[in-house]
């Protein structure tokens, strides 16, 4: 009797370990996903960065003037105007995901850092809050019992030295 009450003991606390280990292990894993997505996204700003600065060279006039050069037109005028609004659109959506990339990087960068977080407190002191709670809903960890006791003993003097004053 005894010894199986000390094998389920032994049990639990086993698995509990394996699951604080599991924690930290999927926290520090998240943040290598977002790390390699934020990379991802960072070569698809450059590769477009790139395409913008050729669309520019190109919907230059002359350049313009110069890929039509061997086309036969009664009205040339007209062929260079419509070159001109393909690359202003095309630039157009390049600029748009641009800019849609420059917010997935925001974002990204973000839950990194709380990734990162997360998976430093879990390393210190195991998981105070769950990795998915900390990553997915951009909430921030929740600060030590022990921090939130200062902060709340730093206003009190802080309101109790405006009171005197």
């Amino acid at each position: 009797m005894k010894l199986k009450t000390l094998n389920s003991i032994a049990i639990i606390l086993l698995l509990a370990g394996i699951s604080t280990v599991s924690a930290q292990t999927s926290a520090q894993e998240r943040a290598d996903t977002l790390r390699l997505q934020l990379e991802e996204v960072k070569t698809k700003q450059l590769d477009l960065e790139t395409r913008l600065q050729v669309l520019d060279e190109q919907s230059k006039p002359e350049n313009i003037e110069k890929s039509l050069a061997g086309v036969g037109s009664t009205h040339p005028e007209d062929l260079r105007e419509l070159k001109r609004k393909q690359f202003e659109n095309e630039k157009a959506s390049v600029q748009k995901q641009l800019a849609l990339l420059a917010d997935s990087r925001t974002r990204l960068e973000a839950g990194v850092a709380q990734a990162d977080a997360a998976a430093y407190q879990q390393s210190a002191k195991g998981p105070a809050m769950p990795v998915e709670a900390a990553t997915t809903t951009g909430d921030s960890v929740a600060p030590a019992p022990k921090q939130r006791q200062r902060r709340a003993r730093a206003r009190r003097v802080k309101t109790k030295k405006t009171d005197d004053e």
